[in-house]
Protein backbone atom coordinates (compact mmCIF):
# COMPACT_ATOMS: atom_id res chain seq x y z
CA UNK A 1 0.00 0.00 0.00
CA UNK A 2 3.10 2.27 0.88
CA UNK A 3 4.67 1.30 -2.36
CA UNK A 4 1.55 2.24 -4.46
CA UNK A 5 1.17 6.03 -2.41
CA UNK A 6 4.62 6.87 -3.60
CA UNK A 7 4.13 5.89 -6.88
CA UNK A 8 1.07 8.20 -7.04
CA UNK A 9 3.43 11.13 -5.53
CA UNK A 10 6.48 10.63 -7.21
CA UNK A 11 5.91 12.93 -10.80
CA UNK A 12 4.35 15.78 -7.76
CA UNK A 13 8.41 15.39 -6.21
CA UNK A 14 9.90 15.34 -9.18
CA UNK A 15 8.22 18.83 -9.78
CA UNK A 16 9.29 19.93 -6.72
CA UNK A 17 13.05 19.33 -7.23
CA UNK A 18 13.00 21.89 -10.43
CA UNK A 19 13.78 25.54 -9.96
CA UNK A 20 11.71 28.11 -11.17
CA UNK A 21 13.69 29.22 -14.94
CA UNK A 22 14.22 32.93 -14.23
CA UNK A 23 12.58 35.32 -16.77
CA UNK A 24 15.25 36.39 -19.87
CA UNK A 25 14.61 39.23 -22.06
CA UNK A 26 11.99 39.26 -24.68
CA UNK A 27 11.96 42.74 -26.40
CA UNK A 28 13.64 45.89 -25.91
CA UNK A 29 12.55 49.21 -26.63
CA UNK A 30 14.11 52.80 -26.74
CA UNK A 31 11.90 55.86 -26.46
CA UNK A 32 13.83 59.51 -26.74
CA UNK A 33 15.98 58.93 -22.90
CA UNK A 34 14.47 55.63 -21.78
CA UNK A 35 15.25 52.45 -22.15
CA UNK A 36 12.13 49.53 -21.27
CA UNK A 37 12.85 45.47 -21.52
CA UNK A 38 10.47 43.15 -21.50
CA UNK A 39 11.15 39.92 -19.64
CA UNK A 40 9.55 36.49 -20.75
CA UNK A 41 7.15 36.31 -17.26
CA UNK A 42 5.10 39.97 -18.96
CA UNK A 43 7.35 42.11 -16.40
CA UNK A 44 9.29 44.94 -17.95
CA UNK A 45 12.74 47.32 -16.76
CA UNK A 46 13.57 50.69 -17.70
CA UNK A 47 16.52 52.50 -17.09
CA UNK A 48 17.74 55.44 -18.82
CA UNK A 49 19.58 55.61 -22.22
CA UNK A 50 23.46 54.21 -21.84
CA UNK A 51 25.06 51.84 -19.50
CA UNK A 52 24.33 50.35 -16.46
CA UNK A 53 22.99 47.50 -14.56
CA UNK A 54 18.68 47.27 -14.90
CA UNK A 55 16.63 48.00 -11.80
CA UNK A 56 14.47 45.64 -10.54
CA UNK A 57 14.90 43.28 -13.20
CA UNK A 58 15.17 40.05 -12.14
CA UNK A 59 18.63 38.70 -10.58
CA UNK A 60 20.46 40.99 -11.93
CA UNK A 61 21.06 42.23 -16.04
CA UNK A 62 23.44 44.62 -17.32
CA UNK A 63 22.80 46.90 -20.22
CA UNK A 64 24.28 48.88 -22.92
CA UNK A 65 22.94 51.22 -25.55
CA UNK A 66 24.65 51.81 -28.52
CA UNK A 67 23.41 54.46 -30.61
CA UNK A 68 23.68 55.14 -34.31
CA UNK A 69 25.33 57.82 -34.57
CA UNK A 70 24.90 58.28 -39.03
CA UNK A 71 22.07 56.72 -39.44
CA UNK A 72 21.13 56.36 -43.38
CA UNK A 73 19.70 58.98 -45.46
CA UNK A 74 16.24 58.82 -45.27
CA UNK A 75 16.65 58.43 -41.80
CA UNK A 76 18.25 61.97 -41.71
CA UNK A 77 15.42 63.34 -43.88
CA UNK A 78 12.67 61.87 -42.11
CA UNK A 79 14.23 63.12 -38.26
CA UNK A 80 14.93 66.78 -40.08
CA UNK A 81 11.40 67.00 -41.09
CA UNK A 82 9.91 66.34 -37.49
CA UNK A 83 12.36 68.71 -36.13
CA UNK A 84 11.12 71.34 -38.69
CA UNK A 85 7.60 70.84 -37.25
CA UNK A 86 8.84 71.20 -33.95
CA UNK A 87 8.47 67.60 -33.18
CA UNK A 88 12.04 66.83 -32.22
CA UNK A 89 12.12 63.44 -30.43
CA UNK A 90 9.01 61.98 -32.01
CA UNK A 91 11.33 58.98 -33.59
CA UNK A 92 12.83 56.37 -31.34
CA UNK A 93 16.69 56.56 -31.42
CA UNK A 94 18.60 54.06 -33.92
CA UNK A 95 20.38 51.64 -31.45
CA UNK A 96 21.88 48.49 -30.50
CA UNK A 97 20.84 47.14 -27.24
CA UNK A 98 22.78 44.60 -25.27
CA UNK A 99 21.82 42.93 -22.34
CA UNK A 100 24.22 40.80 -20.26
CA UNK A 101 23.15 38.26 -16.85
CA UNK A 102 24.67 37.33 -14.17
CA UNK A 103 25.62 33.87 -15.81
CA UNK A 104 27.00 35.60 -18.80
CA UNK A 105 24.18 35.40 -21.49
CA UNK A 106 24.02 38.09 -23.74
CA UNK A 107 20.54 39.44 -25.62
CA UNK A 108 21.02 41.95 -28.46
CA UNK A 109 17.87 43.83 -29.48
CA UNK A 110 17.91 46.58 -32.49
CA UNK A 111 15.74 49.76 -31.93
CA UNK A 112 13.84 50.64 -33.68
CA UNK A 113 12.60 46.63 -34.35
CA UNK A 114 12.70 45.22 -38.27
CA UNK A 115 9.48 45.26 -40.06
CA UNK A 116 8.36 41.58 -39.90
CA UNK A 117 8.20 39.89 -43.19
CA UNK A 118 5.30 38.92 -45.07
Amino acid sequence: MLKMTLFRFAPVLLLLGCGVAQPVPQAARLSADQLTVVMSDGSSCKAPIGAGEMPGCGAGLSYRVDLVQNPNLLRRVVEGAFGALGAEGALAPMAEVTLTDTAGRSYRFVSPPPAPKE
